[in-house]
């Protein structure tokens, strides 16, 4: 997927959302390796109140993929614990 389209990809309906993706976009995206770039893509397709709550902590993805893909981004947001 091509910068653009990630970028519109990680503006999302919720303020709270676009304040930790885009920044990640912004700031990381481009440093992680090809298969997290890869489950960063895959991330952008769960729904909006799924990604709230992963990076709440209120509840972590069933899928490996995204529970590694979620750490990254809390780690790096100052989503941290």
């Amino acid at each position: 997927m091509d910068r653009n389209r990630l970028f519109w990809a990680s503006r999302r309906g919720m303020l709270e959302l676009d304040l930790v993706l885009q920044p990640f976009l912004e700031n990381v995206y481009e440093t992680l390796a090809p298969e997290d770039q890869q489950r960063y893509i895959k991330l952008l397709d769960e729904q909006d109140q799924d990604l709230f709550s992963w990076f709440l902590r209120r509840e972590d993805p069933q899928d490996e993929d995204l529970k590694r893909i979620v750490q990254i981004i809390r780690d790096n947001t100052g989503l941290q614990e």
